[in-house]
């Protein structure tokens, strides 16, 4: 393969330069070279083998296909240029064919409503404009080419940006048309727990939305979750079938978000699933971390009913590494088993005093937990949280539901580095809530055994450390004593995989987290497969329902050949995610005046009272409303390779 030798990519995107041909990918998997793409924003070539006339062919069939037909000029311009296409590439071209391809292609991109009638054309375009001889070349001699075979994916800023990769665009439009049944559907294929997602969701999706670069970004969270309760509203019982039984058994262990997401899928495809969970209810963190005025019980647990329902059976009390072991699990049949148990214990904060057992002092985790339990875990007025994560935000916020008077979150940081979910911060503020910034924990206080006060640091930002944030540094001489009643760190969570799987069978890392392939979710014993918080570490929710979704597939490719294998559209998923699709400076041609739905939400005042949902749902015309606003950011990826 040669190098670099042609690329219109990224001139398209207003306010951004063409990117360097050095930084796009030269390879579509390893061992496998990517001879040429073409894409949103243009094409380039690494390899001239590719015929290039047939791979726009090819490109303009896939943008037939995804094009809805609401645009007539969309509709028939990619039938007619496909029609003039397949000519050409048949021997049948005329010179003056390039020009009326021109005309299409312009028509297109300038009236398409959404992006498969204005980004498509682009990579035609830039081919009629650079390498028009090779049109003319193929017309003049009248011969037909041969068709080659390409790769190709329809995703959109939102989709790439979910690790579940929703089809976002899609249920959204079918939110728009009044079919939340069939939006719902649509979610289905890539989220097993609609209702949860719909309520707790981090939303990278609503931060690579478009629409933002217009006025504000679509409320992408707040239309999944209408979908997931218009179906609990209408009485409608899921269009859920296990599949035809392989007769093969698999044990998972945790029914926590990954767990459920993993047995899903496997009933989805005919495997009845064994879930072994320590707790006593589904859910795992999500049920004994996430607060019910976030996350009400009841809505985790009917959806994870409905994985019971695919054919899983979920024995609750169940401790693996301690009550069953996997030697056991071998002995008892199940031929593949997935490790979910995600990172259930709280991390260290390195503070004098943290381990001398005073009361009133309790990690995160625990309270939370305990919390969920209906306990009032520590007593006092005036409670201390230190942490700047979702974990303290749920914290602190209990804490008031809880009768605490004096609620304060401790952040070595300031508000700009803090990784909670704005809206969690925003929220807690008006609470009532008091922040103390650019502060660090040195020395708990005690007096007999028991917590009074918290000896801090105060900070200075440095210069970036590994996470891109700016490094809080010490300020030497400022250390302060802040009174306190009780004391709660919530400054992350690490895992206990080495306690549940013997670290001889798997490789762990130093994080005590297990090592996997990034694709398939296998582990160096081939049998076992891992998703979610104890692989990567603490992360996000609907991260662990895609780790579990991708294992499922992968499983199931391992009980059926023996083999894991990354597929096609694994690896151009990859590549597309190299690429990026969201250009945060991007310049749109128009501007607007609309606003983002708010769901309703209970006052401060109201809130703090109980365990109440914070917020609800919107009605049928609202979501439509909403959808309507979807700019359709659809994208086709095709490689040659």
């Amino acid at each position: 393969m040669t190098s670099q030798i042609f690329s219109t990519w990224g001139r398209w995107v207003p306010g951004r330069e063409p990117v360097q041909p050095e930084k796009l990918p030269v390879e579509f998997a390893p061992g496998r070279p990517l001879k040429a793409f073409m894409g949103w924003d243009g094409l380039f070539v690494h390899d001239w083998s590719v015929n290039l006339v047939d791979m726009v062919r090819a490109y303009m069939e896939e943008a037939r296909k995804e094009s809805c037909g609401q645009c007539f000029t969309c509709r028939l311009g990619t039938e007619e240029i496909c029609g003039i296409l397949e000519g050409i590439c048949g021997g049948e071209g005329r010179p003056e064919d390039l020009d009326r391809l021109e005309v299409l292609a312009r028509a297109m991109m300038e009236t398409g409503r959404c992006d498969i009638g204005q980004t498509t054309p682009r990579p035609l375009l830039d081919l009629l404009c650079h390498r028009r001889q090779e049109f003319l070349d193929v017309i003049q001699s009248k011969k037909p080419i041969p068709k080659g075979s390409y790769i190709a994916k329809v995703t959109a800023p939102c989709t790439n940006a979910c690790p579940s990769h929703l089809n976002i665009p899609d249920y959204v439009e079918k939110i728009r048309i009044g079919r939340w049944d069939e939006a719902l559907s649509t979610i289905r294929r890539d989220c097993s727990l609609p209702g949860v997602i719909g309520r707790v969701c981090v939303r990278p999706c609503e931060f690579n939305c478009r629409r933002q670069r217009v006025d504000d970004g679509i409320a992408i969270r707040a239309l999944k979750r209408y979908a997931a309760d218009a179906e609990l509203e209408h009485h409608v019982e899921p269009p859920l079938h296990p599949g035809p039984g392989k007769g093969k058994k698999v044990a998972i262990i945790g029914a926590g978000p990954a767990g459920l997401s993993c047995a899903y899928y496997l009933g989805l495809a005919g495997y009845r699933s064994t879930v072994f969970e320590a707790l006593n209810e589904p859910g795992g963190m999500a049920a004994v971390g996430i607060p019910d005025y976030r996350l009400p019980r009841n809505i985790l647990r009917g959806e994870a009913a409905q994985v019971e329902k695919l054919g899983a059976e979920i024995r609750y009390g169940v401790n693996v590494g301690v009550d069953v072991t996997l030697e056991d699990l071998l002995r008892e049949g199940y031929e593949a088993v997935f490790v979910g148990v995600g990172a259930p214990e709280s991390a260290k904060m390195r503070c004098e005093g943290e381990d001398a057992g005073y009361r009133c002092f309790m990690t995160g985790v625990e309270f939370l937990r305990r919390v969920a339990m209906g306990e009032r875990p520590i007593d006092g007025k005036k409670l201390l949280v230190i942490g700047g994560g979702n974990v303290a935000m749920d914290c602190v916020r209990s804490a008031l539901r809880l009768g605490f008077d004096d609620v304060n979150l401790i952040y070595r940081r300031t508000e700009a580095e803090m990784p909670a979910d704005p809206q969690e911060v925003r929220e807690a503020r008006e609470e009532g809530v008091h922040f103390h910034y650019l502060v660090a924990p040195v020395k708990i206080i005690a007096e007999e055994g028991k917590v009074t006060g918290l000896e801090c640091q105060k900070m200075e930002l440095g210069e970036p450390d590994a996470s891109g944030r700016r490094r809080p540094v010490p300020v030497e001489g400022s250390n302060i004593v802040i009174p306190c009643d009780a004391i709660v760190p919530a400054i992350g969570q690490v895992c206990v995989v080495d306690c549940v799987l013997p670290p001889e069978e798997v490789e762990i890392s130093r994080w005590k987290t297990l090592v996997v392939d990034e694709i398939t979710c296998q582990t160096r014993q081939p049998y076992v497969f891992s998703g979610g918080d104890c692989v990567t570490g603490p992360a996000t929710l609907i991260a662990a329902l895609a780790a579990g979704k991708n294992a499922a597939r992968f499983i199931d490719q391992y009980l059926t050949s023996g083999k894991c294998i990354p597929g096609d559209s694994d690896w151009i998923e990859k590549l597309i995610g190299q690429l990026g699709i969201f250009f945060y400076k991007e310049k749109m041609p128009y501007e607007d005046t609309t606003r983002k739905m708010h769901p309703p939400v209970l006052s401060p005042e109201e809130r703090i009272k109980s365990f109440a949902e914070v917020e609800g749902g919107v009605k049928p015309a609202q979501a439509v409303k909403e959808a309507a606003r979807c700019l359709r950011c659809f994208r086709i990826a095709m490689a040659a390779v």
